[in-house]
């Protein structure tokens, strides 16, 4: 994938906050398009001219008030990861926890960069690095956290031990044997060839990034979901999804059969 280009980012002054401020919540509650610069400066008690000199434009306002989210988004995200240890699986499954907490609390219309995207059509827009910074983070945070279960050899407890969601499905599978340390042919690493470690090694990335792909979509899709109210608990059904596939994907890797 290609690099994404950085935004360009202002200083921000105590007038540039409350213009922020104001702009934040017309935008996420009204739409991008649906709001002028008028509206902005009226709202947060500032000229135009103000408004121009600290921005230059509001397609600037549009970009601090997508990368402001952005940030906050990370700095919860982080302490929901600290909290919950250095266990792979469980840190997976912190980032749906942490997006289930984010959407009470800021996020009840859905996600602000879908919804910026589904309005901004001009591929040079300067908000679009913004857009596609904030997805290919959360893609590449995935794909990290996956690699980290496969390192980690998935020991210790799998995920279906933890507590389900009260609307998401459940599975019939309980915890996997530790003794199932062969491969489902019943042969050791030690019986391969090395190409076939090899061979086996490139599968299992290959794997890695595929499951990193679903659980991004899982994640996206939740987000929606929540956005357009189809769901009572999107991220509860997400969350119970991302463990069964996280389950499977540990009980692969000591050589289980999956059912």
């Amino acid at each position: 994938m290609e690099p994404v280009e950085k935004p360009r980012r202002v200083r921000m002054t105590p007038g540039a906050h409350r213009v922020l401020e104001a702009a934040e919540r017309l935008f996420y509650e009204r739409g991008i398009h649906a709001v002028g610069v008028d509206l902005i400066a009226a709202e947060a008690g500032v000229t135009k001219k103000t408004l121009y000199d600290r921005f230059g434009s509001k397609e600037q306002i549009v970009v601090e008030y997508l990368a402001g989210r952005d940030e906050r988004w990370r700095g919860l995200l982080g302490g929901r990861l600290e909290a919950a240890g250095e266990e792979p699986a469980a840190r997976v499954l912190a980032v749906f926890e942490a997006s289930r907490a984010w959407a009470a609390e800021y996020g009840e219309r859905g996600c602000s960069m879908i919804n910026a995207h589904a309005e901004i059509s001009d591929p040079a827009h300067p908000a679009n690095p913004v857009i596609a910074g904030q997805k290919r983070w959360m893609l590449d945070l995935f794909t990290r956290l996956v690699r980290d279960l496969d390192a980690a050899g998935a020991d210790g407890p799998t995920p279906a031990d933890g507590p389900r969601s009260a609307d998401g499905p459940r599975s019939a599978d309980g915890p996997r044997s530790a003794d199932a340390a062969v491969d489902a042919d019943g042969s050791t690493g030690e019986d391969r060839p090395a190409g076939e470690d090899r061979a086996a090694g490139q599968d299992r990335a290959a794997g890695a990034d595929r499951l990193a792909g679903t659980l991004m979509l899982l994640h996206e899709g939740a987000l929606v979901a929540h956005g357009l109210g189809v769901l009572p608990d999107p991220f509860g059904y997400a969350l119970d999804q991302a463990r069964d596939l996280l389950r499977n994907r540990a009980a692969a890797g000591r050589g289980a059969p999956l059912r």
